[in-house]
């Protein structure tokens, strides 16, 4: 990036994020990773919004601080919370073994795909008690997850905070209110602000 004739090197967050075993998919005995295409349109979309947002502000320390921020895949920074909750949940249930495996390996898997195994794998009262506690002692992962992949079916899977903040908090309202309409939305909207800031 070129900003008052210097130039500036930033990392790109889609370039690592994208680049996690997890977004591989495995076909046919081949493994297909994320378009570069996409990863450039995420970035350009990204860097114009920051532009804009601080057309009459702009500085490079703002850039990188708007960057950061903006840029991040809420679905990705709640991951390690819930595999936590998963780890905890399956060690009280009785299931270290499991709890373990998963725990170990749940870095080149997305949780939410162990999830859905599991409703198949685990009896249903054991699989209803998993899903209820998790809106109690895990991120709101699951709904989120749930969410993105309902409004976007394209791959990767991402929901960053820009279009969080930008179109799809409101979106995520009325869905969660028609999916979990025993729960309490404004609880766990909170909860997503809590994560988006840390």
């Amino acid at each position: 990036m070129v900003f008052d004739r210097v130039p500036i090197t930033f990392k790109s967050y889609y370039f690592d994020l994208f680049s996690k075993p997890k977004y591989a998919i495995r076909a046919a005995g081949k493994l297909v990773i994320p378009d570069i295409k996409e990863i450039i349109r995420k970035e350009t979309t990204l860097i114009e919004f920051i532009i804009e947002k601080h057309r009459q502000s702009f500085s490079r320390n703002i850039f990188k601080k708007e960057y950061s921020f903006f840029s991040r895949d809420m679905i990705d920074i709640m991951e390690e919370g819930f595999t936590d909750y998963l780890f905890v949940f399956l060690q009280d249930e009785g299931l270290p073994a499991l709890a373990d495996t998963i725990q170990k390996g749940v870095p080149g898997f997305i949780p939410y795909d162990l999830v859905r195994d599991m409703k198949r794998a685990l009896n249903s009262t054991l699989y209803k008690k998993l899903i209820e506690n998790s809106f109690y002692y895990a991120p709101p992962y699951l709904p989120l997850y749930e969410f993105t992949e309902e409004i976007n079916r394209s791959y990767p899977l991402c929901i960053t905070v820009m279009e969080w903040e930008q179109q799809m908090k409101e979106g995520f309202t009325d869905y969660f209110k028609k999916q979990y309409s025993d729960k309490n939305v404004e609880g766990t909207l909170k909860k997503i602000e809590e994560w988006i800031k840390k």
